[in-house]
């Protein structure tokens, strides 16, 4: 059992990515302040070979410490944002902001989701992207049962009630549920949904990418338990019940309350959309053809419960990928597929979401 958790929970990388956060020699990018609980311990800083892409850090009580993968600093927590073209800090115009989670175990500062922000922006869409940190194995969540060893894991505070009126305190933006969108990748799928059906007066629209959403499934729950095991994840690791609580009924109250799955309601009246490939050849690099194959499985159901409810959503199924993107390959983690995913949705927040 231990292999099979490894191997679904190690799966979810996105393999070779590492954060790029060198500052070029651009005009200066803009500058924050501290509020909203967080205090900003580093200006943004220009991504290398980018004028609208910049990071920049800051800390927070919410989650003071955390586990930590390579080159990152416990406690304090990276953030990335691409700027619409055009952006000028001083004019008068405002823009809809797209909150985009990372998977599992990731940062927010890949050369991926830079790819991704910038390639489905271009030619002058007005749209502000922004990808918080969320940890290796946060999940999005206020964490049921963090160890002593870092602490309070409220992720789910950190982003909602500090980084999103952060963000529209220190940038021209639309603060209005109207122009405001979620969305993520496996881990961050998760996240968008649960995000978006605890809090919709927030958001406008939801999207996952071969995002994990039923946490019923017992793959999926296998797959969570198996982060808070691997050094991969994190370390410190932690423990098993840390972050649902006992995944074994009865004792599984909150895995099953905060499965997006199985609470759709709260979504009507919001754009949804979901992405998944069927995991491609099975030949092909099977560890991560089954864990999309899996997430896969966690979509069908919330399309199943969405249409009960007589929600409109949009569910994109690619299979194998071979007609959704050139180079795309109907894996998890796959770059071709996530582009494809991330440009399709910018095209419906844009025919959406209130913009200049």
């Amino acid at each position: 059992m231990r292999k099979i958790l490894a191997a679904l929970a190690a799966a979810v990388m996105l393999t070779g990515l590492s954060a790029a956060v060198p500052a070029a020699a651009q005009a200066a990018p803009p500058v924050f302040r501290d509020g909203n609980g967080l205090t900003v311990v580093k200006q943004p800083e220009w991504v290398k070979d980018s004028d609208r892409t910049f990071t920049f850090t800051v800390r927070s009580e919410q989650v003071a410490r955390y586990s930590v993968l390579p080159g990152q600093v416990s406690g304090e927590h990276v953030i990335m944002v691409t700027l619409p073209e055009g952006y000028d800090s001083s004019g008068g115009t405002r823009y809809p902001v797209q909150y985009h989670l990372h998977g599992h175990p990731d940062y927010p500062n890949t050369p991926m989701n830079q790819l991704m922000f910038e390639s489905s922006t271009t030619g002058g869409v007005p749209l502000i992207t922004v990808a918080p940190n969320g940890s290796g194995r946060g999940w999005y969540t206020n964490w049921v049962n963090p160890p002593a060893s870092i602490g309070q894991q409220n992720w789910q505070n950190f982003h909602l009630d500090q980084v999103i009126p952060f963000v529209d305190a220190n940038l021209r933006t639309i603060a209005s549920r109207d122009a405001r969108a979620i969305s993520g990748h496996s881990m961050g799928g998760f996240g968008a949904f649960h995000y978006a059906e605890t809090r919709p007066e927030l958001f406008g629209y939801v999207g996952a990418f071969s995002g994990g959403l039923d946490l019923l499934n017992q793959a999926q729950r296998a797959a969570v338990v198996g982060t808070t095991q691997l050094p991969g994840s994190g370390s410190p690791t932690v423990p098993a019940d840390a972050i649902f609580g006992v995944p074994v009924w009865p004792l599984d109250t909150v895995w099953n309350a905060k499965s997006p799955a199985q609470h759709v309601g709260s979504l009507r009246g919001m754009g949804v959309a979901m992405y998944t490939g069927n995991g491609g050849n099975l030949t092909e690099n099977p560890a991560q053809a089954v864990v999309e194959k899996v997430a896969r499985d966690t979509n069908l159901v919330t399309r199943d419960h969405l249409a009960a409810a007589g929600i409109p959503h949009t569910f994109i199924d690619y299979g194998d990928g071979s007609t959704w993107a050139e180079g795309c390959n109907g894996k998890h983690a796959q770059p071709a597929c996530l582009v494809a995913d991330m440009k399709h949705f910018v095209g419906l927040l844009m025919g959406s979401l209130t913009h200049p």
